[in-house]
């Protein structure tokens, strides 16, 4: 009986170091991000400008995609009327009432890295009619708003971890900034 309790005894040491060595060779997990880094980013483009406003838009895309989007408003100087005959009236943005307003298209471009950090690309344009001029076309007298434009292409690098923040600030001083948020 003495040799029957030490073989148990041995059968479930051996049993026991068998189980302690499979748990020890499975590997710990690591958490290297919020979300996959091809999964979706909430994305906030936040616009100051003394020539084209105070605007904010809030988005959500992912890596590789491209979002475009356009801000609209009341020129800055108030409404401006753009007789047909101005030089350049037909690619000046204007309201369903003929008036000239300001108008803001940004397309956004993210690329996401293995790192997690987004390599973006952003592309601004924007109109804003300031003031106007007196212009004569065909003899006639008009009054046509002056131009005020800007496009211009800007590329940067930040972190998609939730309330990573880049600031970019354009050719005539208008400020971009960009925020970003794993959902």
């Amino acid at each position: 009986m003495n040799r029957l309790s030490n073989v148990r005894r041995i059968v479930s040491v051996a049993a026991l170091a068998m189980f302690a060595a499979t748990a020890h060779a499975t590997p710990g997990i690591k958490v290297l991000s919020e979300a996959p880094n091809d999964g979706p980013i909430k994305y906030t483009v936040k616009m100051v400008s003394k020539s084209f406003g105070n605007e904010q838009e809030t988005r959500t895309i992912r890596s590789g995609q491209t979002d475009d989007f356009t801000w609209q408003g009341t020129a800055p100087s108030g409404a401006q009327a753009v007789p047909d005959g101005c030089p350049g009236a037909a690619s000046v943005p204007k309201s369903a009432d003929g008036q000239a307003v300001r108008q803001v298209q940004i397309r956004f471009a993210p690329v996401v890295g293995d790192n997690g950090s987004a390599n973006v690309q952003i592309s601004f344009r924007a109109y804003a009619p300031k003031g106007t001029n007196k212009v004569t076309v065909g003899g006639k007298s008009l009054q046509c708003p002056v131009d005020n434009r800007l496009s211009q292409i800007v590329r940067f690098s930040m972190p998609t971890s939730t309330g990573s923040k880049k600031t970019v600030t354009l050719d005539d001083g208008t400020q971009l900034t960009v925020t970003a948020s794993r959902k």
